[in-house]
């Protein structure tokens, strides 16, 4: 009797102690993370994106049907990342969708330019191709965002580009819930009046861009009437973007660009040191080097654009029509003048980044001084520069493009190394103006500063890296070339350096953290998939034999002692 209440005892207490748990845990709840890579904790930039979410978002993942092995771990990775928004905010909400299911979708996709993936699904020895969506779509108060999960990268196999994707999920998730939560609060001022592309050419990038600054366009015109009322303007934006100037910049332009960057101003400059010019006798093309008057400015800060082109085994392809009007065929061909530049850095402007491709670049130089400087992206090691003038002939530059493709490179002759074609610089720069006669004298609360407070700039030797191509009258997404239909990661580049001279660093720097995801061998699973089989099926059989034997063996030896 005192055994039994002794154990009825145990079995209250232990429900108690249950209960008071069950209690606890619902006041007290925490996560454990235990992977090395910790890639199912947060970053504290990514929780800051809907920490203030105090109503539904809601978000629709379309990746959902029949998936090869890799696209199912893309799958896996966003819904376990997606879990983790949901642990911190209650009020984040997420749904998978096939989109080929429902007929609804459709103009959704459409009108969200949701460009599809096609991939090949091998099973019981067929191939097949499915069609994919790898969006989402994030609704929060009115507002809509497209949030892309797969990344392109030229030449990677599945395996590499679903790894890439997975690196930058996090990323791709924060970035888009802080389009639609934080409010724009940065000014960017888009240089005008030099000669710079037209509105047209950079419309892509700056359409992306003003979902997270305010954009105006900033002509310095009036500096020759009002320099200083335009420096003044000026001083109000954070960010002064020069894309690709083509007509030089006066003394005064250049003082105010200079006391701009003495205040702490950032800026981003895309320069070129040449232009193509077509002979009109000849008919034949000259790359000509071009002087901005910018060269004794940019000295000072401590880079040196050469007047030489860049030309790169690693290279994006020229296509050219060969035939008849009706009978017209279109062919790639190496075009060197063209680089790719795909960094190994961890710098969070570079990291993870696609191919960025160059047209017609220029080698920089860095010169000693006390600014910091970073090199961002450079040419490939198998690369040589050319000197100004040079004339681009079609009919000796293919030919040679090809030889060096299908022979090999003559590595006496590619030999310049890599080379830097855009740089970051940071620090207090001194004035391009020190100890030299003023074009105009500061007045009224402006003095004239010999050395600036704590600024950066971004300095890249080719100024058509952010124009954009047109179909049909529309600009395309840029980065995407229509001849060849490859993506290059020119736009995510160029974003992810706005951010960063602007100080808005907590979203790039989510880039930098590494996640290693495993995947199986094709190949190997394929040959040995047999064995495995094998090994799955009979080796539990095996063990519940010997287990049973050795269960009878020691039953029976149990009752024999009973039995004597």
């Amino acid at each position: 009797m005192n055994s039994s209440r002794k154990h009825i005892v145990q079995f209250v207490v232990m429900l108690i102690i249950l209960l008071l748990l069950n209690v606890i845990s619902n006041y007290v709840y925490k996560r454990f993370d235990l992977t090395q890579d910790k890639r199912f904790t947060l970053s504290e930039a990514a929780k800051e994106t809907i920490s203030n979410v105090e109503s539904p978002l809601l978000i629709d993942v379309f990746l959902k049907g029949n998936f090869p092995s890799e696209f199912t771990k893309l799958q896996s990775e966003t819904r376990q990342l997606l879990d983790e928004f949901k642990a911190y905010n209650s009020n984040v909400v997420y749904n998978f969708i096939n989109p080929l299911e429902h007929e609804d979708y459709q103009a959704t996709i459409q009108g969200f330019d949701l460009v599809a993936a096609q991939v090949e699904v091998q099973e019981n020895g067929k191939t097949t191709t499915e069609v994919l969506y790898p969006w989402a779509l994030a609704y929060f108060n009115g507002k809509t965002v497209k949030i892309p999960l797969l990344k392109n990268q030229l030449g990677a196999t599945s395996e590499e580009r679903v790894n890439g994707s997975i690196q930058n999920l996090e990323y791709a998730f924060a970035d888009g819930f802080s389009k639609l939560t934080s409010p724009k609060n940065k000014k960017v001022a888009v240089l005008k009046g030099n000669g710079e592309l037209e509105d047209k050419f950079v419309a892509d990038f700056f359409m992306t861009l003003k979902d997270y600054y305010f954009i105006a366009p900033f002509t310095l015109d009036s500096a020759k009437g009002k320099p200083q009322r335009t420096l003044e303007q000026l001083n109000t934006f954070d960010l002064v973007i020069v894309a690709k100037p083509t007509k030089p910049f006066s003394d005064s332009e250049k003082y105010i660009l200079d006391q701009y960057t003495m205040q702490g101003g950032s800026t981003l400059w895309l320069i070129d040191a040449s232009q193509n010019r077509i002979d009109s006798i000849s008919a034949k093309t000259y790359a000509l080097p071009m002087d901005l008057n910018l060269n004794d400015l940019l000295f000072k800060y401590g880079v040196r654009i050469k007047q030489n082109l860049i030309q790169d085994v690693y290279a994006a392809p020229i296509v050219l029509a060969t035939g008849n009007e009706n009978d017209s065929q279109y062919n790639k061909y190496p075009w060197f003048f063209s680089p790719l530049s795909a960094s190994a850095s961890n710098h969070p402007i570079v990291s993870n980044l696609e191919a960025v491709k160059f047209d017609y670049a220029s080698a920089i130089d860095t010169l000693s001084n006390s600014i910091k400087k970073t090199i961002l992206l450079s040419s490939s090691p198998i690369s040589k520069h050319v000197g100004l003038p040079y004339e681009i002939d079609l009919d000796i530059e293919i030919p040679k493009g090809l030889k060096a493709v299908n022979e090999g490179p003559n590595l006496a002759e590619f030999n310049a190394g890599e080379t830097p074609l855009a740089i970051l610089l940071e620090g207090n720069f001194s004035s391009g103006f020190k100890n030299r006669v003023k074009p105009f004298d500061l007045t009224d609360g402006l003095n004239h500063a010999d050395e600036g407070t704590l600024a950066n700039m971004i300095v890249v030797s080719d100024g058509d890296l952010i124009k954009n191509q047109f179909d049909r009258g529309r600009p395309l997404e840029l980065g995407f070339d229509k001849m060849t239909q490859a993506r290059y990661g020119n736009k995510e580049f160029l974003l992810n350096a706005v951010n960063y001279l602007l100080d808005d660093r907590g979203l790039i720097n989510i880039r930098t953290k590494e996640i290693t995801v495993p995947f199986l061998d094709a190949q190997k699973t394929a040959d040995e998939r047999s064995k495995w089989q094998a090994i799955n099926l009979l080796l539990p059989l095996g063990l519940l034999l010997i287990f049973g034997f050795i269960f009878a063996y020691l039953r029976r030896k149990a009752y024999a002692k009973v039995s004597t």
